[in-house]
């Protein structure tokens, strides 16, 4: 006599909803934009949080062509890769990232001074 196994009700679109009220284009929980100071009045903008989906480096040659400034991709070994600008860039980064709809208002998470 084979014995027939009854397998649990697996619902293949479960982890598909969770998407619905997140961030679009699968990005992270939220997008970390935060300010350090290097040396006298120089500033760095850094960027984190961005999906692997995005390729970080075509976004950091559309920032430097908007706000006039040198930037560059890093890859941290806690944070995975992180975008850094000069200047302070938070108030650009956060127009720019909702004007081509990468994340929503309620998502992006300023910090610094």
């Amino acid at each position: 006599m084979s014995s027939i196994q009854n397998l649990k009700s697996f619902d293949p679109f479960a982890d598909a909803t969770k998407g619905d009220d997140s961030l679009p284009g699968g990005t992270e929980d939220s997008i970390h934009i935060r300010i350090q100071q290097r040396n006298g009045r120089k500033t760095l903008t850094t960027v984190q949080g961005i999906s692997a989906d995005y390729d970080k480096k075509k976004l950091v040659k559309a920032f430097k062509k908007k706000f006039a400034c040198n930037g560059t991709v890093i890859d941290h070994p806690e944070y995975g890769e992180v975008i850094q600008l000069q200047g302070d860039q938070r108030k650009n980064i956060c127009q720019f990232l909702l004007e081509i709809g990468i994340v929503k208002e309620e998502q992006l998470k300023v910090h610094g001074f």
